[in-house]
């Protein structure tokens, strides 16, 4: 009966001093074990850190869609690519609309969940195949700027888009807050 309890102490014994050379193995490489953002490298170590690749940002469509005397339409598109491994949630593209230097609208496609109780309204984007996310503006006319109005009839306007896009990586290991800033002369 002895060797019985002592064979059940001895395989407790193991089994805990595996788990703590785990936990120290882990403790000590960071996340480089759990390399999932590169093709390849999960379980294997590096003495580099784990890098997140930015998303490319391209415009992809700025047309006006209508003018009337009261409104206007616009449709802008952002063709997104995601040169990582991994797939990334894209989580808000905020622009400045502007025609010559004088800012039109300021515009955001998705949302940033503010605080634990919201939940958020990402994009995923994958690494196989760009994917295009727009949004249609609409702009009222105030009046004040007539010569801009006649020309956004005339549909001569000189655009120009300034903004950022926020994204994290879809990763347990990295990925944190990622910022891509873009600007766009059509």
């Amino acid at each position: 009966m002895q060797t019985k309890s002592l064979n059940s102490k001895v395989l407790l014994g193991i089994i805990i001093g595996v788990l703590a050379g785990a936990i120290v193995i882990i403790a000590f490489s960071g996340s480089q074990i759990f390399n999932d953002v590169t093709k390849g490298g999960l379980g294997k170590l590096s003495p580099d850190p784990i890098t997140v690749q930015p998303i490319q940002v391209e415009l992809a469509k700025l047309e006006v869609l209508s003018v009337t005397e009261e409104e206007a339409q616009i449709e802008v598109d952002f063709e997104i690519t995601n040169p990582n491994f991994k797939s990334v949630m894209l989580q808000v593209i905020k622009f400045d609309l502007y025609a010559g230097d004088k800012r039109v609208t300021i515009a955001q496609i998705g949302d940033r969940p503010e605080g634990a109780i919201e939940g958020s309204n990402y994009y995923t984007i994958l690494n196989t195949a760009p994917q295009i996310i727009g949004e249609t503006i609409t702009i009222k006319n105030t009046g004040n700027d007539p010569e801009f109005w006649s020309a956004l009839q005339n549909n001569s306007v000189s655009w120009k888009i300034i903004g950022e896009a926020n994204f994290n990586l879809s990763s347990m290991t990295a990925g944190h807050e990622n910022v891509v800033s873009f600007e766009f002369v059509p």
